[in-house]
């Protein structure tokens, strides 16, 4: 039984963002800490019909590090995947082959009770922000450079030549992931030529850090981090 104050996202993120069907295989890719939000998406998911199986494997040491192999095998054979998990499993072998074989991806990644209860989620109309997404994303593809500025400070520029943007409507294809509730269109800078400064002023994620006390100043030269200023975080 999932606690009722969880049940709302887990129909938002089941019925809106996977929009899981009658009859399709879906895994939930969970570890002890996070079953809670396993257990609300999985029962929503049986609710829509979906064929459910949760996973529930020992907490990663690091971003990245590989599923099980009977979890990565499962992610492998399912029409959609959920992985509330504390660390992230998003750029491994497991969820690529998995994408590949036509998957729908949720990624839960260090969800909290806020997340689930949030207006981000649970208010979004992600359908009106898809074709926003693909405009910002036909720009990065088709554009050369990029200048990134902010009230706070940020100053950077960097080529993106070549380059295809990676869009993230949060509304996921077959092969897609979708990082719900966190809209996304990125483009990767090509190597070395990112050049300026960056203030990050919100959170830095994954690091243990999360929300920031006071701003991050990052310099960049070359495509590095040369130097970081600011309180005890940075």
């Amino acid at each position: 039984m999932c606690d009722t104050d969880l049940a709302p996202g887990a129909r938002r993120l089941v019925e809106v963002n996977a929009r899981v069907t009658e009859g399709e295989h879906v895994v939930v890719v969970t570890d002890p800490t996070m079953e809670r939000y396993a257990s609300a998406v999985a029962g929503a998911a049986a609710e829509a019909g979906g064929h459910v199986t949760v996973c529930v494997m020992p907490l990663r040491r690091q971003v990245g590090q590989e599923p099980t192999g009977p979890v990565a095998r499962a992610m492998s054979q399912a029409d959609v995947i959920f992985s509330p998990v504390r660390i992230s499993i998003t750029h491994t072998r497991a969820m690529r082959t998995a994408l590949e074989a036509g998957a729908r991806v949720c990624m839960m990644t260090a969800y909290t009770d806020q997340i689930m209860t949030s207006p981000a989620l649970l208010e979004t109309d992600f359908e009106a922000q898809v074709e926003v997404c693909r405009r910002i994303g036909k720009a990065f593809t088709e554009g050369s450079s990029v200048r990134l500025t902010s009230p706070r400070g940020t100053d950077l520029r960097f080529s993106i030549e070549g380059r295809t943007a990676n869009v993230l409507t949060n509304i996921p294809e077959p092969g897609q992931l979708a990082p719900v509730p966190d809209i996304e269109v990125n483009v990767v800078p090509v190597t070395g030529s990112a050049e300026g400064h960056f203030v990050a002023d919100a959170s830095i994620p994954y690091l243990g850090i999360g929300v920031l006390e006071e701003p991050v100043s990052c310099t960049v030269q070359e495509g590095y981090i040369s130097r970081i200023e600011g309180g005890v975080q940075a």
